[in-house]
């Protein structure tokens, strides 16, 4: 094999490598945005409940 061959080998594993941190990057960043989504919908819960919650007691006094 010559050595034009052994080097592109080498570029292609490196374009491999990087490709998968690409990928592996995106993915993180989905879950990441899914988490961050969920945290905002029971944050909204949360507030529409203590909201409820003030309105029955306004309500019994």
């Amino acid at each position: 094999m010559s050595t034009s061959g052994i080097s592109e080998r080498e570029s292609q594993s490196a374009w491999v490598t990087k490709l998968d941190k690409c990928f592996y990057q995106a993915d993180q960043q989905v879950k990441f945005m899914h988490l961050q989504a969920e945290v905002d919908c029971l944050l909204q819960q949360l507030q529409y409940l203590k909201m409820q919650r003030l309105a029955a007691t306004g309500k019994e006094e």
